[in-house]
């Protein structure tokens, strides 16, 4: 595994991150970051075991540029009115929020953030929000956003909250698909880019 991914996920981690934080900020699976983190920390057990299959996906030539970023989502957009009009455009922290926003704009929709619970505090009964500070997806018909997906629990764990507020989840979009999802909770789920692996 790269010891540039190894040494910054050990660097978030010492910035007080979480697990799901630094799989976030890397691109990569939380089981993956777990791994990244526990490397050169003296801990045998773990350490010993080998690096997850995953692939680390660096989009920073795309994420530092508002230019390239407007016509992104305008690609992301076309995916998503496919499966109808969108009152609201949820962008899941923090990488998706970029795309909804801008998506939001394009198609003169409103704009909520879904917090997941990878970045929540292990609360017992904590989950995933939609913040406050945003528009509510209650009753409304809603698309959600995300850079990259994994396995799809994020999305999985979204659309249940959003269903259970009478919210209509259109369709997932996102960037990049690592995995080859179709749909996640009988929602589509649509990606700009889908990641095989060969062999």
């Amino acid at each position: 595994m790269n010891e540039k991914l190894i040494k910054k996920a050990q660097e978030l981690r010492s910035r007080g991150f979480t697990t799901g934080e630094i799989a976030d900020d890397l691109n990569v699976s939380k089981d993956t970051a777990r791994w990244l983190i526990l490397q050169g920390t003296g801990k045998k057990a773990e350490t010993e075991e080998a690096a997850p299959l995953d692939f680390a996906i660096n989009w920073k030539s795309l994420g530092g540029s508002s230019f390239r970023m407007k016509y992104v989502s305008a690609a992301m957009v076309d995916m998503a009115l496919q499966y109808g009009e969108p009152e609201v455009i949820v962008g899941i922290t923090v990488s998706g929020i970029p795309f909804a926003t801008m998506m939001a704009e394009i198609i003169d929709a409103d704009i909520s953030v879904f917090h997941p619970i990878k970045h929540r505090k292990m609360e017992e009964d904590a989950k995933g929000a939609v913040s406050s500070n945003f528009a509510s997806v209650e009753g409304k018909k809603v698309v959600i956003v995300d850079d990259v997906i994994t396995s799809g629990r994020t999305i999985a764990e979204a659309i249940k909250i959003f269903k259970d507020v009478g919210a209509e989840p259109l369709a997932a979009v996102v960037l990049i698909d690592k995995k080859g999802i179709s749909e996640v909770e009988g929602v589509p789920v649509e990606s700009l880019i889908r990641v095989s692996r060969l062999g």
